[in-house]
């Protein structure tokens, strides 16, 4: 089978494949996990840090292979796996197919038995950046007493690596001539005490003979107004999710404050989801297509209204978390109109389609809608106009800062 991991897995992976990782040659499982967390070493005692896992959630059974893809369908790895648990935990080895060829600064990936080629058995003083690095004479005198090569590492991963790398060939420019930069994808781990022996551990792997941690970046939040934000109505049928959103896509356009996109989910069905049928998976395939797309309008501080039925709450928390993993908001309003009324609107008539048995897996009929708990606002329009609901949404944009 083929399976594409998710950005971490990927950074990771890469790090296996290139080398940075060893004694490591795959993703850890359940024994080596524990271990890791109980001693800081492996099951078979070898010393390893930190987590390094994959999730594959298919059946799958020690010997099998899959093909690791690329975001854009390119094989990067096999995995042969040696177990696999029922949560879609997936241990195995590695064995690369080919190098990452996209990406910022793709040029300055490199393996460490391509550094240490070029460092020829000279010691280096690896630095380790997840931000710019404050005070270059430390760096420049430790390199002096200890006679090494000055190696930067900017660990590269996430939407801030672009950054980071920038900010060590800024540095490059002001170290001794014959600074090493290499780009290396390290994904930062919870624990910081962990984040800094796995960055410990990636700088031996590329030849550091002394390492350096750089500081950890300041992360400032600009102003709500400023950020990136995404409304996310949810509701059934009928409930007034798609008027109220209009609304308040109107009323934000008169306003002018902000940039605004707006998604509403029948005009996505005939577009964006074209094809899809209202099985659960298409249902979901659907809402992660709006989420992806609403997440990129508010990557840049623009404003995206969405409004699907969106009836799962597990889709919904993935369309949060792939909004809010851009640094943009998610506010997400529950139009909680009551079965009864939304079915007594019936304006497009497809409830009473439904019950006759003409639309299969309609929600709240034939299909379930699970109500969100985790709603920032809940608006009821039985006894509530359009108006009225448009004015309680603007009030908690206000409230919130998102718009003045």
């Amino acid at each position: 089978m083929e399976w594409t991991p998710d950005p971490r897995e990927l950074a990771d992976l890469e790090l296996l494949l290139s080398g940075a990782f060893e004694p490591l040659t795959g993703f850890l499982g359940h024994d080596d996990l524990h271990a890791v967390h109980e001693r800081g070493a492996l099951a078979d005692g070898t010393p390893w840090p930190a987590p390094v896992t994959l999730r594959v959630p298919a059946d799958l059974s020690p010997g099998d292979e899959v093909t690791l893809l690329d975001p854009e369908g390119l094989p990067l790895a096999v995995l042969t796996v040696t177990a696999h648990e029922p949560d879609g935990l997936t241990a195995g080895t590695v064995k690369g197919l080919g190098t990452p060829e996209h990406g910022p600064f793709a040029r300055l990936r490199r393996t460490p038995a391509q550094v240490a080629d070029e460092l020829g058995g000279r010691p280096a003083l690896a630095v380790t950046m997840r931000g710019p690095l404050d005070d270059l004479s430390e760096i420049v005198a430790t390199a002096k007493e200890l006679d090494a090569v000055i190696l930067l590492l900017p660990l590269s991963y996430g939407e801030a690596g672009p950054a980071v790398v920038r900010a060590a060939l800024r540095a490059k420019e002001q170290l001794p001539a014959g600074t090493i930069v290499v780009s290396v994808p390290l994904a930062p781990r919870e624990e910081p005490e962990l984040d800094l022996e796995l960055r410990e551990h990636v700088a031996t792997a590329y030849g550091a003979t002394e390492h350096l941690a750089g500081p950890e970046p300041v992360r400032i939040p600009g102003p709500p107004h400023r950020r990136g934000l995404v409304v996310f109505f949810t509701g059934l049928s009928g409930s007034g999710k798609s008027t109220i959103a209009r609304g308040l896509r109107d009323a934000l356009l008169e306003l002018g404050t902000r940039s605004v996109t707006y998604l509403d989910g029948d005009v996505v069905r005939h577009l964006l989801s074209k094809g899809l049928t209202f099985s659960k998976a298409d249902r979901d395939l659907n809402i992660r297509r709006i989420g992806f797309v609403a997440a990129e309008a508010a990557r840049h501080g623009g404003l995206a209204i969405c409004a699907p039925i969106a009836p799962y709450a597990a889709t919904r928390d993935e369309v949060r978390e792939t909004v809010e993993s851009v640094g943009a908001d998610f506010l997400l309003v529950h139009v909680a109109t009551p079965l009864e009324e939304c079915e007594r609107r019936d304006r497009k008539g497809l409830y009473a389609k439904a019950r006759a048995g003409l639309i299969p897996e309609f929600t709240g009929v034939s299909d379930p809608y699970e109500e969100p708990e985790d709603a920032d606002l809940v608006i009821d329009t039985t006894h509530l106009s359009i108006e009225a609901a448009v004015s309680r949404v603007l009030d908690t944009l206000r409230g919130g800062g998102w718009i003045r």
